[in-house]
């Protein structure tokens, strides 16, 4: 049900009275007897209605369905969402549901209704009103075996002040409740829902407080007789207020369904409010018209006053903000239901309008248009992104003419403004014009995929502030290029692919860029400006628990010959995404991942250099480590991605562990010593240098994922990189080995308290040249056959490394490098449980750690445990994980759940994504399958899922040197 937060329903002069007249004393009748006989008299009277509604109830429930939907993509006003609502039976002969246009809503729609004997069936809409809240749904009645379904007569004209109704529907979820209450008003406007949401106007609604709320949408409003008198719609979140719309709109779709007829809605594009009299008089109504409006609708409390008129529209310039409506075509106006009955019977066709405007009657003609045709039925996919012609609710909210592209999903390549999703109306792009859909789709044929072109925009809510991006049109990871439209026959949108294969990227030239030098005294570091690049990384698709995004930072040119860059693994947390570099803010080269490192949050890149004809550097890298204390030059680079520059020290050097994501496990750094210094700069900046005043580079400043989308940044020493630089001097990337623990330092007093014998603290003491500290191991990661990494566990204190005293983390690190080829393992000496012993610690390949294989299925994106995931659980229940859901998919609809495992597909085990795979593809379209899963907290349970590859195909892609798709990927979904 929709809900409204900030809206308060004015009131309007105090409750109507009860009918209830006075009794006269009588002389033979004592009050005390009167008593006794009105005692007598009302309660049969309420044991009579309660038996008659306990009979109407149970004849009621037989037609009400509990609707369990999903709305599959953004489209016009709406998001992607599952959620649950209600229905009722209309015509059970042709399986015809009523619910609420919110619930049904403007674009593809799949659900299943559940009857009061919980028997099921698939639902699909066959239509819903462009304005009015209310549209229909069609079941086989055949699916229906086990109870005779009711249904339920609409009869608006039973709605009366002060009439008994229920409300009888799926209110909170919970399937059937039953709400009472008395209509108060008749004569209502729409509800208002807020901005760039669906909105119902032009007709009355009424009021009652039945105290509903989340999921009644769609329930009827039944009398005491059994008749739907409304349809539940929506409600004030503050107070026990609830809105019911009239069915005499229903009414006449359901006859025209039921004889086959179309159903013409017609509109002037014009909204009307009713307004009270004390109004209309301050707004020019005469006194001799509002005597007749009185006396020929004696209920009658005000008239209708045009509050929008569109331009361009049938009534622009015609009619104005403030006209009293007083007929059309001779027919005195009083309610909405009459402008929708002439409107309706009219399209295409002329009509006569007098209005009063200023104390004057004006007539004014103008022809009807058709409702349906300025309401969308199609939407484009293309780039990630989804795109419509605008709509006439979106129009009237701004008062805007019904035309444009509006973007309902900025996603992919058009992600126009921070977290705002829709509401963007398109002007051009690359400098071509696009007024309507059919244009954008041949402007969007003629640019070739990665090339970069200029768009141009306007937010709904700023039509004021035109709005320049430069956007890079993705057409190889957002493969999908196709037009959906409307099928009201199947209930299905069907799909038409617009291009085949985009056209090829436009060839890349070498370009030349000036540097202007850093503003710093230091003349040694003014150059550094000529190591460092503008990274900006896009990703496509979720992976590894990180949500599809673009993210920027800058990086630091490691290898200026051979084209290669060192940048944080905030803005490449993995491959499966794009990346360019912006040098001097002139030139865009695209760069490549070639490695990410598994344990110190920095990644390498690979780029052309011979594209650039700038002088890039390399800069000179020192090889003696920071110490505590030691004084720094602080080069770095704001949120805003403008320069910072101070003159600090190194305040602290440590192990550092970084909190996890609670909510999804996802990669962190972990095992360096990184490096804190005295300065505010150092946590407003994401990216940067520590360097001395002649320009030699320390460290490479850099953020760090952790918690809940926080970010730390911490500098890293240059020597724990320099290895890996001297293999880029040979063209060679890095293959490194690890130990797969977490490791962390403890101070002396606690290693004393556990075991370690002063002899060892001696030689901890003598090799320390800062504070003396050991290294002990909080964390142990487990492998992807469920045994652990490595022979240590948690609580062990390192002593020595293949004879070698450990302090630090960088002794394993240089233990490390320093053995053979063929050597796989490290010979340590602990403390466990006060003992010492030697165990050997076998190594992983760096390469082991990168996610190669992923499968989107049913809307969820499906991988096996990435590292993050093995570094915090302790047991894998399998390696099929689901780290992500599309908005209106099955996985959501039906609950996979992010973080849990996936072990059975309809009984059949799937220890791997092999495995699940194939089995299946052995699950036909549109049919149940039954899942067992298991939680992140080890909890097991079942589930079912309805698959529909219709929206939702299954796509597999894996990285065999380099991602390759199998199958068409709408990735727009998982933007959603």
């Amino acid at each position: 049900m929709f809900e409204t937060e900030d809206y308060h329903p004015k009131r309007h002069g105090d409750p109507p009275s009860n009918g209830h007249a006075k009794r006269q004393k009588s002389d033979d009748i004592s009050m005390d007897d009167m008593d006794s006989v009105l005692g007598s008299e009302l309660g049969d009277f309420v044991k009579q209605d309660h038996s008659r509604w306990q009979h109407i109830v149970e004849k009621v429930v037989k037609s009400v369905v509990s609707i369990h939907f999903a709305q599959v993509v953004n489209f016009d006003t709406e998001n992607a969402l599952c959620s649950e609502a209600t229905g009722f039976v209309v015509d059970a002969k042709l399986g015809i549901i009523l619910t609420n246009r919110h619930v049904v809503g403007p674009g593809p729609f799949i659900g299943y209704a559940v009857f009061d004997n919980h028997e099921e069936c698939e639902v699909k809409p066959i239509y819903r009103d462009p304005v009015h809240d209310f549209g229909f749904l069609r079941y086989n009645p055949a699916d229906i075996k086990y109870m005779d379904v009711g249904e339920l007569q609409l009869r608006p004209d039973l709605a009366k002040i002060g009439a008994e109704i229920m409300v009888i529907g799926n209110d909170s979820g919970e399937k059937l409740s039953i709400l009472s209450g008395f209509i108060s008003r008749l004569d209502r406007n729409a509800p208002d829902y807020g901005i760039n949401s669906y909105n119902d106007f032009n007709t009355e609604y009424l009021q009652a407080a039945a105290s509903a709320s989340g999921g009644s949408s769609g329930s009827p409003v039944v009398n005491i007789d059994g008749h739907a008198v409304a349809l539940q719609a929506g409600g004030n979140t503050e107070t026990s207020t609830d809105f019911f719309l009239p069915v005499y709109r229903v009414l006449r779709a359901l006859k025209c369904i039921q004889n086959n007829e179309p159903i013409t809605r017609g509109s002037i594009q014009v909204q009307w409010l009713l307004e009270p009299f004390d109004k209309c008089r301050r707004l020019g109504l005469r006194a001799e018209t509002e005597k007749l409006m009185r006396e020929k609708f004696p209920s009658l409390n005000g008239l209708l006053v045009s509050a929008v008129t569109l331009p361009e529209g049938p009534a622009d310039g015609l009619i104005r903000e403030g006209d009293c409506l007083i007929s059309i075509n001779g027919e005195l106006i009083s309610t909405f239901i009459t402008v929708d009955e002439i409107l309706d019977t009219h399209v295409g066709k002329e009509i006569e309008i007098v209005i009063q405007r200023g104390g004057k009657d004006l007539t004014v003609r103008c022809t009807v248009g058709d409702l349906h045709s300025i309401t969308p039925r199609r939407y484009v996919t293309v780039c990630g992104a989804t795109f419509n012609d605008l709509s006439y609710q979106l129009a009237r909210i701004y008062a805007v003419a019904v035309k444009g592209v509006h973007v309902s999903n900025a996603a992919g390549s058009f992600v126009l403004g921070t977290n705002v999703p829709n509401g963007w109306l398109l002007d051009s792009i690359d400098d071509k014009d696009v007024s309507n859909l059919d244009e954008f789709i041949e402007v969007m044929k003629s640019i070739p995929d990665s090339a970069f072109v200029t768009v141009k925009c306007r937010h709904l809510t700023d039509l004021h502030v035109p709005i320049i991006k430069i956007v890079q049109i993705d057409r190889h990871w957002h493969s999908s290029f196709r037009l959906a439209e409307r099928n009201d026959t199947t209930g299905l949108w069907d799909f038409t692919t617009l291009q085949e294969k985009p056209l090829p990227p436009p060839a890349l030239s070498p370009k030349n860029a000036k540097f202007v030098g850093l503003p710093i005294e230091f003349e040694g570091c003014k150059q550094l400006d000529r190591s460092l690049v503008m990274l900006k990384s896009t990703m496509p698709v979720p992976l590894d628990s990180f949500s599809g995004q673009s993210r920027k930072s800058y990086a630091v040119v490691i290898d200026a010959t051979n084209g290669y860059l060192l940048a944080s693994r905030y803005c490449v947390p993995h491959d499966l995404l794009d990346v360019t570099m912006t040098v001097a803010e002139s030139i865009i080269v695209p760069a490549k991942v070639v490695f990410l490192h598994p344990t110190k949050g920095y990644a390498i890149l690979k780029y052309d250099p011979k594209l650039i004809l700038a002088p890039l550097q390399t800069p000179q890298f020192c090889e003696k480590p920071l110490g505590r204390g030691d004084k720094v030059v602080f080069i770095g680079h704001n949120r805003a991605q403008r320069v910072v520059v101070d003159e600090t020290k190194v305040s602290d050097i440590g192990i550092i562990h970084l909190p996890n994501n609670v909510t999804s496990p996802r990669f962190k750094a972990s095992n360096f010593e990184a490096l804190l210094i005295d300065s505010n700069l150092g946590q407003q900046c994401g990216s940067g240098v520590l360097c001395d005043p002649s320009g030699l580079v320390r460290a490479f400043w850099l953020a760090f994922d952790a918690d809940e989308d926080k970010t730390y940044s911490m500098g890293l020493d240059a020597t724990d990189v320099l290895w890996e630089l001297e293999n880029l001097k040979t063209q060679q990337v890095p293959e490194l080995k690890f130990i797969d623990a977490e490791f962390g330092n403890i101070p002396i007093v606690n290693a004393r308290i556990s075991g370690v014998p002063q002899e060892w603290i001696t030689k901890i003491e003598e090799k320390s040249a800062d504070q003396p500290r050991l290294l002990s191991v909080p964390k142990v990661s487990i492998s992807l056959d469920n045994k652990p990494s490595c022979g240590l566990r948690h609580g062990d204190i390192v002593l020595s490394a293949n004879n070698r005293v450990i302090t630090q983390f960088r002794d394993i690190d240089h233990v490390i490098r320093d053995l053979d080829e063929n050597v796989n393992e490290i010979s340590f000496k602990i403390v466990r449980n006060k003992q010492i012993m030697d165990i050997n610690v076998p190594l992983v390949l760096s390469s082991s750690f990168v996610t190669k294989h992923v499968v989107y299925w049913a809307g969820a994106v499906l991988q096996e445990p990435h590292h993050g995931v093995r570094q915090v659980i302790k047991q894998l229940p399998s390696k099929v994980y689901c780290t992500a859901m599309a908005p209106g998919s099955p996985s959501r609809l039906y609950t996979i759940g992010v973080t849990n495992f996936i072990t059975h597909v309809n009984e059949k085990p799937t220890p791997t994504l092999d495995e699940f795979v194939k089995v299946v593809k052995e699950i036909k379209d549109n049919s149940y399958c039954k899942l067992r899963i298991v939680s992140f907290d080890n909890v097991p349970f079942a589930q079912t899922l309805k698959v529909n590859y219709h929206y939702f195909e299954t796509v597999e892609m894996k990285n065999e040197e380099g991602w390759h798709e199998y199958g068409e990927l709408d990735s727009s979904s998982l933007h959603a």
